[in-house]
C-alpha cells in the first residue's frame, strides 16, 4: 500500500479523515472519485445496502452462483481503486450483499483489468443466519407472528454485524474490505476503533463514533442532498453536490465538511436533519456496537461548510442482534394511462370508476375481485388522498391502478385491464404502461450473538501473479 497517509496511522492524535462514497446502492460515483483524489482520506466508505437489498441479491445468486453482490461494484471500483491505492485510502463497503466472496474476487478482477500490481482484499462474512432462522422459531418484530409464519417464503436472513467483525480486516493492512450486512454506522465506527484504539466496551467513545457514522452513512444527505425546498431551503449547485467527510479526533469529536469547490451545504441545519433521520429515540439509539445517546449532541458552525459535532455518548450494546428477513409476498400488477386538456380530471375519474367496477365484478375481474388495490390520479390524490387535490383543475392527470396479487398471471391482468381503456374508456387516453413485479418484503427479528460467527478471509493480487 501507498504510504502517502502513513502519518495518520502512526500518530493517533492526528484527526482521522473518513469520507462517504455512497449512501445507497444507486448513488452517484463522481463525488466518491473526487473524495478519493482530493480528500486526503484515511478511509472511504460505500454504504449500499437497504433492508430488502440482500433478499433481492439472494434471488440473483440463486440464478447465478457468481452473482448476488452489488451490480455497481465493478463500476465504483474502476473509478476509485487507482486513486485510493495511490493515496493509501482504505475502501470499506457492504457491496458484497448476498455474496461477499464473489464480490472480493470481482474487485481483484478489476484490479487486474486496471493493471494494478498488488491489491489485498478482506472479505468479511458471517451475517447470513438463514440456517439458524430456519431451525429456530422466534418472534417477528412489530408483528404478532413468528418466523414460522414465513415457512416456504423465506429467502434470506442476515444479522447486522458490528464493528468488531471488521477489526481483523483493518489489522491486516488491506486495501479493500468487502462485507455483507453490517450495521450502517459500524462501517465507520470500525476504522475509528482500529485507529484510535477504542475498546469494544468504551461506550462513550463508541457513542461518539456512532454519531460520526450516522451523520455520514447517507452521503449527500448531510451535505445538502434531500434538503432543498426552493425559496425556503436553498442548496447551492445541487447538480454537483459534494459528498461529506469527517475529521475525527481521538476524543470522538468530529468536524463534518466537504471538499472545496463542490456544491451543497454543510451547516447546522443539514447536520440536524441527518441526526434525526431514522432515529426513534435520540437518547436510546439501538445499534450493533453501542446504544447511542444523541440527546446532548451539539453542532457548532466553525466556518462555511465546516460543522463541529460533539456531545454524543453511549451505553452497553444490546445483548441481541437485529436480523432482516426477506420473504416472497406475492406480486404487484400495475397499469397507467394519461389524460390531458380540458376535462382531464373528469375523464381520469371516469377511467378510475370503470376500473373499480371491473374489479368488483367477478365476471370481469380476472380473479382480481376483493384484492388489495390502489386506484388514483397521479398529480391529484396519489400522495395524500382525495382532500388536498380537490380544489384545483389540472391540465393533465395520469391514472394509476395497482393491485397486490397472489400470482403473476393475476398481476399481468391488471395492466391489460388498464390498456383496454384505449377503446373501452374515456376519450383521449394515451401513454399506457404496464408492469409486474414480484414483491420481496422485509421483516425483522432478534438473534442471540452466539448465533452469529463473523469470519475474515484475505484475497490477494500480487505482482508475482
Amino acid at each position: 500500500m501507498s504510504t502517502a497517509r502513513a502519518s495518520h496511522h502512526t500518530a493517533p492524535m492526528n484527526p482521522y479523515r473518513i469520507g462517504s462514497g455512497a449512501g445507497y446502492a444507486g448513488d452517484r460515483i463522481d463525488p466518491a472519485l473526487d473524495l478519493a483524489e482530493r480528500g486526503e482520506l484515511d478511509a472511504l466508505v460505500f454504504e449500499c445496502l437497504a433492508e430488502r437489498t440482500i433478499a433481492l441479491a439472494q434471488l440473483r445468486r440463486a440464478h447465478d452462483p457468481q452473482a448476488g453482490y452489488d451490480p455497481m461494484l465493478q463500476a465504483r471500483m474502476r473509478a476509485v481503486l487507482p486513486a485510493c491505492v495511490r493515496n493509501g485510502v482504505t475502501i470499506i463497503t457492504n457491496m458484497g450483499a448476498a455474496n461477499p466472496m464473489a464480490a472480493g474476487q470481482a474487485v481483484l478482477d478489476v484490479a487486474r483489468e486496471l493493471g494494478l500490481p498488488r491489491l489485498r482484499v478482506a472479505v468479511v462474512t458471517g451475517d447470513d443466519v438463514l440456517p439458524w432462522m430456519l431451525a429456530n422459531d422466534v418472534p417477528l418484530m412489530d408483528s404478532p407472528d413468528t418466523v414460522r409464519s414465513l415457512d416456504g417464503r423465506l429467502i434470506s436472513a442476515n444479522a447486522y454485524l458490528g464493528a468488531d467483525a471488521l477489526l481483523p480486516a483493518l489489522q491486516a493492512d488491506v486495501n479493500v474490505i468487502i462485507t455483507g450486512r453490517v450495521a450502517d454506522p459500524s462501517l465507520f465506527v470500525a476504522p475509528l476503533m482500529a485507529h484510535f484504539g477504542w475498546a469494544a466496551d468504551d461506550w462513550h467513545h463508541l457513542g461518539q463514533g456512532l454519531l460520526v457514522g450516522h451523520l455520514l452513512e447517507c452521503a449527500a444527505q448531510v451535505s445538502g442532498g434531500y434538503l432543498a425546498d426552493p425559496g425556503h431551503v436553498d442548496v447551492p449547485d445541487l447538480h454537483r453536490v459534494g459528498f461529506p467527510l469527517a475529521e475525527v479526533s481521538a476524543d470522538g469529536s468530529a468536524v463534518i465538511t466537504k471538499l472545496p469547490g463542490t456544491g451543497g451545504r454543510v451547516d447546522r441545519l443539514s447536520c440536524t436533519a441527518q441526526l434525526l433521520y431514522e432515529v426513534e429515540d435520540p437518547a436510546h439509539y439501538l445499534q450493533a456496537d453501542v446504544v447511542g445517546d444523541f440527546s446532548k449532541v451539539r453542532f457548532t458552525q466553525l466556518e462555511s461548510d465546516r460543522v463541529q459535532a460533539q456531545g454524543a455518548s453511549g451505553q452497553a450494546r444490546p445483548e441481541q442482534m437485529k436480523a432482516t428477513l426477506g420473504y416472497r409476498d406475492g406480486f404487484i400488477g400495475e397499469g397507467q394511462i394519461s389524460y390531458a386538456g380540458p376535462g382531464a380530471r373528469a375523464r381520469g375519474e371516469l377511467a378510475l370508476s370503470i376500473l373499480r367496477h371491473r374489479l368488483q365484478d367477478a365476471a370481469l375481474s380476472h380473479g382480481l375481485a376483493g384484492l388489495e388495490h390502489r386506484a388514483e390520479l397521479i398529480g391529484v390524490n396519489a400522495m395524500h388522498g382525495p382532500q388536498l387535490g380537490a380544489d384545483r383543475e389540472p391540465y393533465e392527470v395520469r391514472v394509476r391502478l395497482a393491485v397486490r396479487c397472489a400470482t403473476r398471471a393475476q398481476a399481468e391482468a391488471v395492466g391489460q385491464e388498464v390498456e383496454a381503456l384505449y377503446l373501452n374508456g374515456p376519450a383521449g387516453g394515451g401513454g399506457v404502461t404496464q408492469s409486474v413485479r414480484e414483491v420481496i418484503a422485509a421483516a425483522s427479528a432478534l438473534v442471540p450473538r452466539s448465533a452469529v460467527h463473523a469470519r475474515c478471509d484475505i484475497l490477494e493480487l500480487s505482482a508475482e501473479g
